[in-house]
C-alpha cells in the first residue's frame, strides 16, 4: 500500500468539505441525537433541500459532547464559518436553513457556537462555552468532526500515522513509551497500561489475545459507546500498536472486541471500520507491508453487568457462563483459551496513537503525579449541562459540577455526587474541592471507575440511593461467591427495612460490618465494591440513616413509607388538577373548593405535588 498517497487523497476530501463550494450539514447522529430526534431531521432534510433548491452534503458524525442540547445541527457555507444550532426541531431546522442558506441569516440567537475558527456577529465560540472551555479532548479528539463510516477523514486528522510510526519502532520501544506517559486503564482498575503489555509480551504462549472490553455496564456510563459510535477508527489504530507491541516476533496475536448488544450503532460502525481498514491495509495480513499479521473480529455480550470484569468477560468469550475467576493467575499469563492475554477498555485504546504521535512525554505533563492525561466522563444527574466532558486529571470536583456542569438544575442545593457506577462511592459536598484522579477518589470512599458521575441535590435520599444501587447489583451478581450473592442479598433487605422506618441502628453497624467483610471475601471486583455506595452513604450521610430509624422520617422526602401528602386549605384553589391526575382517586374535592387526599388508598406517587401549581399540596 502507498500510505503517502492515502493521505493525501483523504486529506484533500477532508480540506475540501472544511472549505465547501456547497453547504455542508452535519448531524449528530450518535445514539444520544438519535434519542432527541436527530433521525427524524435526517428524514427531512432530502426533501427540504430540494423544495429550497439547494445543493448541500449532509454528514452524519458522532456526539461531541453536549448531549443536554442534542439534536446538534451545523452547517457551513461557503466562506462562512461552520455554526452549531442547539436543540434543533423540524421547524426551527426548516427555518434556519431557509433563511441561511437563502437569505444569510444565520440565526444567532439559535446557536450554540461557531465550531473551529472564524467569527460572525452575536455567535461564540462553540469551544468557548463553558461546558467545553476546561475540557481537552485526547480520545474524544474526532467525535463530532469526523463521519465514522469515512475511513478517509479519520487517516484526513492524523489517523493511522501511529500505526505507521509503531511499525518501525521496536516493540519494546513502544511498551516503554506506554510506560513513560504514565497512562492507566481507563476501564476502572487503572492498571498501567505498559507494565500489563510487557507482562504479556513475556508470557509464553502460542498466541497472544488482545481484548477490548467495550461492554459498559455501569448506569449513566456512556463513553465508550459514543467513541465506538463517533470514532471507531482510533480504537481500532490502538489495537493494532498494542498487538505489534504485544506479540511481533513472539507469536501471532487476534483481537476481539467485547460490544454489548444494546449498543447497536456501535456495533455497526465498528464492522464497518475493520472492513474499511482492511481493503486499505491496516488490518489483516502484512498490515501496512510490515510482514505483521492482526485481525480482530466482534463479540456481542448479553448485556451482564459482571462479563465487564475481566475474567468473566474472557470466560463468556469462551462461550460460557460470565462468572469471574481467581486472580491468583493472571490473563497476562493465562488469560483467553489460557493464553496470554491483554484487555483494556475502548478509551485506554483511543488514546495509544496521540501517545505514539505526540510522545509519552507529552501525556505524562497533564494531570497529576499518580494520574496522567485525560479522562472521559459522562455527567448527568441534577445537573444542568449534561453530556460527554474529557478534562485533564485533576480537576476539581467543583469545577466538573459548577463550571463544566453548570449548577445544579432548578438552582437546588448540590447534595453529592457518585463516581464509579454502581460499584463507586457517594461523595458528600463537603469533599466538592478535591481532585478527581485514581487515588483521591479511592481516599474518599468511591473509584474512578469507567468513568460515570451522577450528580445530586437536596432531593435525593442516601438510604434510596444506596438501596437502588444494591438492588441492581444483587440483580447482576453471577451469584458464584457467598460474600457477594448473600451479601447483596442481606444488605437490601436491611436497607429496605430502614427505608421503611422498620430498621435500628444495630441494623446500620450490620451493614458496615457485612460490607467489610464482603470487600475481603468477594471474589471479584463487583463484590469487592459493591459496598461502596453503602458504607460511603453511611460514613458521609449517617444522619439520614439516624433521621429514617430514630425518627421514622424521610429528611428528602423520598422513601413513602415515611411521606404523606396533604393539602393546604389556605392556599388550595380548588383547580381540580390533583383529582384529574391522581391514578388512584385518592385526591378528591369540587372545582374551586378545598380538595383533600384520602390517605387509606394514597400511593404515594407525588404526582399531585408535581402537577400543583398553586403548592398547596404539602410532603412531610
Amino acid at each position: 500500500m502507498d500510505f503517502k498517497n492515502i493521505q493525501a487523497e483523504s486529506k484533500a476530501q477532508y480540506e475540501k468539505r472544511l472549505n465547501p463550494d456547497k453547504p455542508v450539514i452535519y448531524v449528530g447522529a450518535a445514539t444520544c441525537g438519535m434519542a432527541a430526534g436527530a433521525g427524524e431531521l435526517l428524514k427531512m432534510l432530502p426533501d427540504t433541500l430540494k423544495t429550497l433548491n439547494v445543493d448541500a452534503e449532509v454528514i452524519k458524525v458522532g456526539c461531541i459532547g453536549p448531549c443536554c442540547f442534542e439534536p446538534l445541527v451545523d452547517i457551513q457555507k461557503p466562506g462562512k464559518p461552520r455554526i452549531s444550532y442547539q436543540s434543533v426541531n423540524p421547524r426551527k431546522l426548516k427555518t434556519i436553513l431557509e433563511d441561511y442558506l437563502l437569505k444569510d441569516n444565520p440565526h444567532p440567537e439559535l446557536a450554540l457556537g461557531i465550531v473551529g475558527d472564524g467569527k460572525l456577529d452575536g455567535i461564540p465560540l462553540f469551544f468557548d462555552h463553558q461546558m467545553l472551555k476546561k475540557q481537552m479532548r485526547v480520545a474524544l479528539r474526532n467525535c463530532g468532526f469526523i463521519d465514522p463510516n469515512r475511513i478517509e477523514d479519520y487517516i484526513a486528522r492524523g489517523g493511522y500515522t501511529a500505526l505507521e510510526k509503531a511499525l518501525k519502532m521496536k516493540p519494546e520501544d513502544i511498551i516503554e513509551s506506554m510506560k513513560r506517559s504514565g497512562l492507566r486503564g481507563r476501564g476502572g482498575g487503572g492498571f498501567a497500561t505498559g507494565k500489563k503489555w510487557d507482562s504479556v509480551r513475556k508470557a509464553e504462549g502460542k498466541i497472544k489475545y488482545i481484548l477490548c472490553n467495550g461492554d459498559e455496564g455501569d448506569p449513566g456510563a456512556f463513553m465508550d459507546r459514543s467513541t465506538m459510535e463517533g470514532d471507531p477508527h482510533s480504537i481500532l489504530e490502538g489495537m493494532i500498536i498494542a498487538a505489534y507491541a504485544i506479540s511481533k516476533g513472539k507469536s501471532p496475536a487476534q483481537g476481539f472486541f467485547y460490544v454489548r448488544n444494546e449498543y447497536p450503532l456501535a456495533v455497526a460502525n465498528l464492522l464497518i471500520a475493520m472492513d474499511q481498514a482492511r481493503k486499505t491495509g491496516f488490518l489483516g495480513k502484512n498490515i501496512m507491508g510490515s510482514g505483521f499479521d492482526f485481525d480482530v473480529q466482534i463479540n456481542r455480550g448479553g448485556g451482564a453487568f459482571v462479563c465487564g470484569e475481566s475474567s468473566a468477560l474472557m470466560r463468556s468469550l469462551e462461550g460460557r457462563p460470565g462468572e469471574p475467576r481467581a486472580k491468583y493467575i493472571h490473563a497476562s499469563d493465562k488469560g483467553l483459551w489460557d493464553q496470554p492475554t491483554n484487555l483494556n477498555n475502548v478509551e485506554t485504546y483511543a488514546c495509544v496513537p496521540e501517545i505514539i504521535n505526540r510522545g509519552p512525554d507529552w501525556f505524562a505533563g497533564i494531570g497529576t503525579k499518580g494520574s496522567k492525561g485525560t479522562k472521559v466522563f459522562s455527567l448527568v444527574g441534577k445537573v444542568k449541562n449534561s453530556g460527554l466532558v474529557e478534562v485533564p486529571m485533576g480537576v476539581t470536583l467543583r469545577d466538573m459540577v459548577f463550571t463544566v456542569g453548570g449548577g445544579i438544575k432548578n438552582d437546588k442545593k448540590f447534595k453529592a455526587i457518585q463516581t464509579g457506577g454502581p460499584s463507586g462511592g457517594v461523595i458528600p459536598e463537603k469533599l466538592i474541592d478535591m481532585p478527581v484522579d485514581f487515588d483521591e477518589l479511592v481516599k474518599a470512599g468511591s473509584m474512578m471507575g469507567s468513568g460515570a458521575m451522577i450528580v445530586m441535590d437536596e432531593t435525593d435520599c442516601m438510604v434510596d440511593i444506596a438501596l437502588y444501587y444494591v438492588k441492581f447489583l444483587e440483580e447482576e451478581s453471577c451469584g458464584k461467591c457467598v460474600p457477594c450473592r448473600e451479601g447483596l442479598r442481606r444488605m437490601k433487605d436491611i436497607l429496605t427495612k430502614i427505608s421503611e422506618g422498620k430498621g435500628s441502628m444495630d441494623d446500620v453497624t450490620t451493614l458496615e460490618e457485612l460490607g467489610r467483610a464482603m470487600a475481603i471475601g468477594s471474589l471479584c471486583g463487583l463484590g469487592q465494591s459493591a459496598p461502596a455506595p453503602v458504607l460511603s452513604t453511611i460514613t458521609y450521610f449517617r444522619e439520614e440513616y439516624e433521621a429514617h430509624v430514630k425518627e421514622k422520617r424521610c429528611p428528602a422526602g423520598v422513601c413513602t413509607s415515611l411521606i404523606t401528602f396533604t393539602i393546604d386549605p389556605k392556599t388550595c384553589n380548588g383547580c381540580h388538577l390533583c383529582e384529574i391526575h391522581c391514578p388512584t382517586g385518592s385526591a378528591k374535592g369540587e372545582k374551586k373548593k378545598l380538595h383533600t387526599i384520602k390517605q387509606d388508598i394514597c400511593i404515594k406517587c407525588g404526582i399531585c405535588f408535581d402537577v400543583c401549581n398553586q403548592d398547596a399540596v404539602i410532603k412531610k
